[in-house]
Parts: structure tokens; sequence; C-alpha cells
């Protein structure tokens, strides 16, 4: 239950559930490919309501969909195989590090006016990258694709429609890799208290995502990343219980 609860505003805002959630459920003692494998198997039906809901709200740009959807579902399959064999959480600490320093920069564009949105160029690592991390990590998709997209120069309306799109897709490959390898014992209880929760909430990121302002939105998006990359990075260095 505890779960439920933080991601609902945090994946109607940004898109973003996979972090925080990821986060508390290691905190409760669940094994990172027991947590990653949950949080994937809630996201395929939340991303797959935000998804609809982001196609009729015509926030996705579908030349952008096409150049993410392979290379993002290569790397998160990658990832969850390299999951189900080692702990994931030996490379969270440099993810969340990286989060960190991405977040405070788009805090800072928030208060800048932005740059003319633009085609992003470096999309086919970026999917791999964030497939993989997202896998592994239990969490990254949202927060490394979107920033890296937006740090580029893509429109914040339809880069958040297009990458949660995208999502859902990858969610749905992940947790069939790790149904495979993990077996369906490996999807706890606590996939109920998301998909609950991440249902509820994914069409209201739809309209934020439409109707509010480029600038919030950067600023939102580096205000959520920093925040929950600190707390993990505070966990890591054994500040936090």
């Amino acid at each position: 239950q505890r779960a439920k609860h933080p991601q609902a505003p945090v994946d109607a805002q940004l898109e973003h559930p996979h972090v925080i959630s990821s986060t508390l459920l290691l905190a409760l003692g669940v094994p990172p490919s027991r947590a990653s494998a949950s949080v994937h198997a809630a996201e395929t039906f939340t991303t797959g309501v935000s998804a609809i809901s982001h196609i009729l709200h015509k926030n996705v740009d579908w030349k952008l969909f096409s150049r993410l959807i392979i290379p993002g579902v290569i790397g998160g399959v990658a990832g969850a195989y390299l999951l189900s064999n080692i702990d994931g959480g030996v490379i969270k600490p440099f993810v969340q590090t990286y989060l960190a320093a991405i977040g405070v920069y788009l805090i800072w564009r928030g208060f800048h006016l932005p740059p003319k949105p633009r085609d992003p160029k470096w999309v086919t690592p970026l999917g791999l990258a964030g497939g993989f991390m997202d896998a592994t990590g239990g969490g990254g998709w949202g927060p490394v694709v979107t920033s890296n997209l937006l740090l580029q120069g893509s429109s914040p309306r339809h880069t958040i429609g297009t990458v949660n799109s995208v999502e859902f897709i990858l969610t749905l490959s992940i947790s069939i890799t790790f149904l495979f390898h993990l077996g369906w014992e490996t999807f706890t209880t606590y996939t109920v208290g998301l998909l609950i929760g991440g249902v509820v909430a994914a069409p209201f990121g739809a309209m934020l995502a439409r109707h509010v302002a480029p600038r919030i939105l950067f600023t939102a998006v580096g205000v959520i990343l920093t925040l929950t990359s600190a707390f993990g990075i505070a966990k890591n260095l054994g500040y936090i219980g």
C-alpha cells in the first residue's frame, strides 16, 4: 500500500514512477530483481493507459517513437536478463548520481527561457541506455530518456508523451523477460498496489503534459529527479536507514 501513493503524483506529472516505486520496494527489503519485476508488471498496465491518454491528447511524436522503440526494447530485455543473474544494486549509485546532475541542470533550465525546440540527434544510443538502466536500476527509462531529449532541445510536451508511449512496449518486453527467467513467483503482492495507483493517475499525466507550460515542466522534472536521486544516494551512503 505504501508504494502505491508516491507513484501516483509522480506518474501524473512526469511519467516517472519507476525510481520512487522501486526505491520504496528496496527499502522494504524486496530484492532488486523482484522489485524491478513487480514494478514493470504494474507498469505494463499503467503505461498502457497513459499511452492511450497521450495519443488522444496528441502528445506523441511518431517519428521519435519509431526511433526509440527498437533500441529501447533491446536495452530493456538485455538489462532484465542481466538483473536476473546479477545484483542490479551494483550500478544503481552511478545511475542515481547521473540523474541528480541532470535534475539540477533542468531546474536551472526551468528558470531560463527554453531554447527553440529542435529534433534530437542521439536517439538510438539513448534508447539502448534508457532501456538497460530501466531494467537493471529499477527505473531509468522516463528520467534518463526524457531528461536527455529535453537537453537536446526536444519539445517537453511531445517528449513526455512519446517516451511514455514507448514505455508501454518496453515494460511489456521487460516483464516477459523476467517471467521467463524468474517465474510467476517473482511478481509480488506489491504489484497490485502499484497497479491501482498508476492506473488512477495515468490519464492526468497526459492532460498536464498538454496544458502545463514548458518552463514549469522543465522545473518539475528537475525537482523530481534531484530529490529522488538524492534520497537514493543518501540511502546508499548509509545516511538513511
